[in-house]
């Protein structure tokens, strides 16, 4: 196995730098790359249906899923044959993200103007919505039970999940027993962007759908892109990362575990430590390769640190909270002695884990608040998958005729303005009327 080799810098300009290449680390020309093929996935299963479906799944995947539609008593079954621990692990996790969900739920909006006309806002969910859920490297049950959930809250009619098969042809059994745990009833056996393209423009098997969650591969995550427009997504989801911040009172162990959390995940996820203590960034490649030893993972951590590990030795925590602000972390943990006071001076973050007990793992599983967060700096402008990922608002307004009155010489003055005569001519022929 290669030696670690995680870089550690002490100047904030080179820092900073570093720390934007590492945020870009998946564009070029492979991006370019991609984005041909995952266009031609997408027009062969647009045109051909279930039949490009399988012939994918074949040549990617190894399988020929038929049925495509996993039964539905194999849900309940692969829930049954869960073992009691697993099963109580995924009832808590199930619970406790229900609970935090559905506070999430927004209000109608109704108000009653000067003049007595009414204007509102309602909130009503799409008919239906589509998961995807990756296999490949892991399986990932946290992830039915953080898209699933925010659905099904949202009071969404139809709910269709999509995985890949797995080497004997199924789904990985304990993503199974999570979709029959979260309520999902429709699950089909299909996996990269021809499954993204078979929610967006539906086949003879799998229907069209709303909107389209779940995190995936490049493929995935280029094809959701694709078809946006088309159907809502969620967002575009990049590799994983992690941000920990952390001062003379963390422990090198814990960070260590924190950023190898990040790293087993695939060999671009980015895992970043910025500390104000000189004795931490010493100490923490010895306590990594510690950790190392025996890894079931190991070669993907360790590439993952060699190539987008990083430590930085900041002067102090206003600078430590500058260079992650640049970064916009995806995850960010708060080892220091008073993490309240730091995150109040964060600005940019998909979420924050604040003290010694609060690893980020906890919010990849049960904590409440989703998984699904923005990464390589989208949380600049973009949050958490939410309830109202699933929701969409209308504007009510009705006017009555002295609303009309009292605003109208406004109205025709503002179209007029833009040239718009017939716009103001819909409010003349109004008031005109006896």
């Amino acid at each position: 196995m290669q030696p670690l080799r995680i870089a550690c810098l002490r100047d904030g300009r080179l820092a900073g730098e570093r720390l934007e290449a590492i945020a870009a680390r998946t564009e070029g020309d492979q991006m370019q790359q991609a984005e041909a093929t995952v266009a031609a996935i997408l027009a062969e299963v647009r045109l051909r249906g279930d039949a490009a479906l399988l012939e994918f799944s074949e040549r990617f995947d190894g399988q020929r899923p038929d049925p495509l539609r996993v039964p539905p008593e194999c849900l309940a079954q692969a829930w049954q044959a869960c073992p009691e621990p697993l099963r109580r692990a995924l009832d808590l996790a199930h619970d406790r993200i229900l609970d935090f969900h559905r506070r999430q739920i927004p209000s109608d909006l109704a108000v009653d103007g000067p003049h007595g006309e009414r204007l509102g806002r309602r909130w009503r969910p799409v008919q239906r919505a589509g998961i995807y859920v990756p296999g490949g490297r892991a399986s990932y049950p946290s992830t039915v039970l953080m898209n699933a959930i925010p659905a099904r809250v949202a009071g969404v009619e139809r709910l269709v999940m999509v995985t890949p098969p797995g080497p004997a042809g199924e789904p990985n059994v304990t993503v199974l027993a999570a979709a029959h745990r979260a309520g999902v009833e429709e699950v089909y056996r299909v996996g990269g962007a021809q499954a993204i393209a078979a929610l967006a423009y539906g086949t003879e098997t799998i229907p069209a759908v709303d909107v389209i969650s779940g995190p995936g591969n490049l493929y995935v995550t280029l094809a959701k892109k694709a078809v946006y427009g088309r159907v809502g997504i969620d967002s575009l989801a990049g590799p994983s990362e992690v941000l920990v911040i952390a001062d003379h009172t963390a422990k090198p162990a814990q960070v260590a575990a924190d950023l190898m959390a990040q790293a087993e995940h695939d060999p671009l996820a980015a895992a970043i430590l910025i500390t104000t203590s000189e004795e931490l960034a010493a100490a923490l490649p010895a306590a990594i390769e510690a950790q190392l030893e025996g890894h079931p993972r190991a070669a993907i951590t360790l590439q993952a640190l060699n190539d987008w590990g990083l430590i930085v030795v900041c002067s102090d925590l206003a600078e430590a909270a500058a260079l992650s602000d640049r970064f916009a972390p995806e995850h960010l943990e708060l080892l220091v002695a008073d993490p309240e006071a730091l995150a109040d001076r964060i600005r940019h973050a998909g979420a924050i884990f604040l003290g010694p007990w609060s690893p980020e793992a906890v919010g990849d599983y049960l904590a409440g608040p989703n998984h699904t967060l923005p990464t390589s700096g989208t949380a600049r402008f973009a949050g958490a998958l939410s309830v109202e990922t699933f929701l969409r608002h209308t504007s009510l307004i009705q006017f009555n005729r002295a609303a009309l009155e009292a605003t109208g010489a406004a109205v025709i003055t503002l179209a007029e303005s833009e040239g718009l005569h017939s716009h103001a001519e819909s409010v003349r022929q109004r008031l005109a009327a006896d």
